[in-house]
């Protein structure tokens, strides 16, 4: 081979250009042959070329990523939690490697916490052997100016006693409102024993009184609340907070996550888990191993959302980006599935999404065929339902109710009952046609209340 040519082939074997290879193999033997090499062994030479295009490095390269390999695992091992926090710091910009390695630690039996003005430092941190305490840059609007005043305050203070001790002993010049009003979200004022709710009802007021505190300390004037900082509980009792509710459980994700880029303290998705296990096919975390074009269905919030038109006719289409329990995953939904199913496309929705997976970039996608809301999954997609019952445990009136449940849900999907006797040996029976059901969320939580959590199941 020429140089170029050499070279040609250096970049088709480390970007594993089939089509090139395949190109170059012609030449390459052609080339061996003008050379008085024999056709066999030029075959046999380019058959190692083409091994090593899959996968291949020198003994030196496969000999310093052994050792890197065996001591991540030594650390990992031996330190867990050390470990885990010094690789979530590492990575604390990639929103996907942080959710993968916070779903990681929680496998590995540690606590991830969000952050807290009286534990947290700029990065993760170790507060425990099993926990984790996320780090004040996370927070999104808290720069290194204010978190720097935070800590001053904290070792000055010894710690924060409540919201209003805070506001009064750091630099409100760069703790400002916008800052507060970030921790607060993302629950960093969570340990003060205050509803998050409360926290913003108070935040004026104690921005008004914190400020005129600072305004007298800097004029050299003692506060009339310094008279009485040693008096144990003064300042709690003195400042009214308002009786108010807490924020709802989605509020409070929807907030850490606007505030760190992803939830900490559960997930939107925690009470939908079996719904998402009875009905996707595939996740974020198993869609690289599908084949291309392969259909799945795959189910999660929507958490990006951006529509647009196609260059060629001005048709309306979407880009969507689905979050589920383990990651993320862009979605395109073009103008013939738009037209159909494109109403349901709203922010932070939950839905399930059926479609082919398309590998042709280095990140898979999904090309959407089908969307279809939480609340109809059950009736689309369920085929039949099964229900496992325990022979030794079968109480007297539980078929019963079974049937009573059943017949007030009449429709055409089966229903199979599965009695397990003690040694584990299964016989299923199928239920009369007429208590065949049309299956909806009511009906399962149903039959999972008469018959247990896990005993219920849906096949798609």
């Amino acid at each position: 081979f020429s140089l170029g040519k050499s070279d040609s082939l250096r970049r088709a074997i480390s970007k594993k250009k089939e089509e090139v290879m395949r190109e170059a193999r012609e030449d390459f033997v052609k080339g061996c042959v003008e050379n008085k090499i024999e056709k066999r062994i030029a075959d046999k030479i380019f058959n190692f070329i083409v091994h090593f295009a899959g996968y291949g490095f020198n003994k030196s390269h496969s000999a310093a990523y052994a050792m890197i390999s065996y001591r991540t695992a030594f650390l990992k091992a031996n330190y867990p939690v050390e470990f885990m926090t010094a690789l979530l710091s590492s990575e604390k910009d990639n929103t996907d490697k942080v959710v993968l390695y916070i779903e990681e630690a929680k496998r590995m039996a540690l606590k991830v916490l969000p952050p807290d003005v009286n534990e947290s430092f700029p990065q993760f941190t170790v507060v425990a052997a099993d926990t984790i305490r996320f780090g004040l840059s996370a927070v999104k609007n808290v720069g290194q100016t204010a978190i720097d005043a935070i800590i001053q305050g904290r070792i000055k203070q010894n710690r924060f006693k409540s919201f209003y001790h805070f506001t009064e002993n750091v630099d409100l010049r760069v703790v400002n409102r916008k800052v507060l009003e970030s921790l607060i979200k993302c629950g960093a004022f969570d340990s003060m024993g205050l509803f998050r709710s409360q926290l913003f009802a108070i935040l004026d007021n104690a921005l008004a009184i914190a400020g005129d505190i600072q305004k007298d300390r800097e004029s050299g004037q003692k506060s009339f609340f310094d008279s009485f900082e040693k008096k144990e509980g003064f300042t709690k009792n003195f400042h009214n907070v308002p009786d108010i509710s807490e924020w709802s459980d989605n509020e409070k994700l929807l907030n850490e996550k606007e505030m760190l880029g992803f939830y900490v303290t559960g997930h939107p998705l925690d009470r939908y888990h079996k719904e998402l296990r009875s009905y996707s096919t595939a996740s974020t975390k198993t869609i690289n191993q599908r084949r291309e074009g392969e259909e799945i269905t795959i189910g999660g919030i929507v958490h990006k959302l951006k529509f647009t038109q196609t260059k060629k006719n001005n048709e309306k289409m979407a880009i969507v980006g689905l979050e589920d329990l383990d990651g993320t995953l862009d979605m395109l939904v073009f103008p013939k599935t738009f037209k159909e199913f494109g109403h349901h496309l709203v922010k932070d929705a939950i839905l399930f999404f059926k479609g082919n997976v398309d590998k042709k970039e280095q990140e898979p996608k999904l090309l959407v065929s089908e969307i279809v809301p939480l609340p109809d999954i059950h009736k689309k997609f369920t085929r039949s339902i099964h229900v496992r019952l325990l022979t030794d445990a079968l109480q007297e009136n539980l078929l019963k109710n079974l049937q009573e449940t059943l017949s007030h849900y009449p429709g055409s999907v089966p229903v199979y009952l599965e009695f397990v006797d003690k040694d584990n040996v299964a016989s299923q029976m199928l239920v009369d046609r007429t208590l065949f059901v049309r299956p909806n969320e009511t009906l399962v939580l149903s039959l999972r209340k008469l018959a247990g959590e896990e005993a219920v199941s849906l096949k798609i």
